[in-house]
């Protein structure tokens, strides 16, 4: 006897269709995950395989000194950025705090990325730094990645020009799109905070790894501080609601982890819905 088709379970697929449509998938992916722990096939010829080298021992006399040098430069940067934030009374004033500092990605960079979208809606999106489109363009977000940002937000009734405002950890892009150091983090920190306490938001949202780790001060990685809502004390301001989720960057290398960002943004609906 044929059973029929559970209504919610059929708008639900077709839901999820929708979205992916709105993302912009264009390819299916497997039913079912590659088995990657099997052995791989050893090669007719093994005596072509070059042996590994041996490890070498790192004893005392090897391992690398500690970079104590790097760390004292940046200590007379980092108390400045500390004052001139402190210093920064609306998001114009901390723009030019920002340019003022000295900084070592300014002399890569092209453009200050400072923000982008709206500083009263409530919402506030931070990233982790510019790429080589927001770098010519001065802009957060609006490479590749970002279009995806778009789409992704839109589908829950979020855009940049209405209902979000959107900035990075650092102001500056990198030097070939690296991930940011710890000692640049630390740097630019202090903007962060004081651009949340400027704009007041209701609810923050971190997108990747860096940005949430970074101010969340957690070791633990995006993979278990997404889905779920934490608390960020900001100075000035008090707490607010943070919501960590994928970077739309990672879920252009692994399509298969929208499904965990459609869930973190079905969270955020839900309670921007309640506010």
């Amino acid at each position: 006897m044929d059973v029929p088709p559970d209504p919610d379970e059929t708008a639900a697929l077709l839901a999820a269709l929708d979205l992916q449509i709105a993302w912009g998938a264009d390819e299916a992916l497997e039913e079912a995950p590659q088995d990657r722990t099997r052995p791989r096939a050893v090669l007719a010829d093994p005596v072509s395989v070059p042996a590994a080298p041996a490890p070498r021992p790192v004893g005392p006399a090897t391992r690398p000194a500690p970079a104590g040098g790097a760390v004292a430069a940046f200590a007379p940067a980092a108390a400045r950025a500390g004052d001139l934030a402190a210093g920064a009374d609306s998001l114009e004033a901390l723009r030019e705090a920002i340019a003022a500092l000295d900084s070592p990605l300014k002399d890569t960079a092209s453009k200050l990325v400072f923000a982008d979208g709206v500083p009263e809606s409530g919402l506030m999106l931070i990233g982790e730094a510019p790429g080589a489109d927001e770098d010519r363009q001065g802009l957060p977000f609006v490479g590749v990645s970002g279009r995806l940002l778009d789409r992704m937000f839109e589908s829950i009734g979020v855009r940049r020009a209405e209902n979000a405002y959107l900035t990075n950890i650092l102001p500056w892009r990198p030097p070939g799109n690296r991930t940011p150091t710890d000692a640049e983090i630390n740097l630019f920190t202090p903007f962060v905070l004081r651009h949340i306490a400027i704009v007041r938001p209701r609810h923050l949202v971190f997108l990747g790894g860096t940005a949430a780790k970074a101010l969340l001060r957690s070791r633990e990685g995006i993979t278990r501080l997404r889905g779920r809502w934490h608390s960020l004390d900001v100075p000035g301001l008090g707490p607010v609601p943070v919501l960590a989720t994928l970077h739309p960057a990672y879920l252009l290398r692994q399509p298969s982890a929208k499904r965990e960002a459609w869930a973190d943004l079905r969270l955020l609906r839900r309670s921007l819905d309640r506010a």
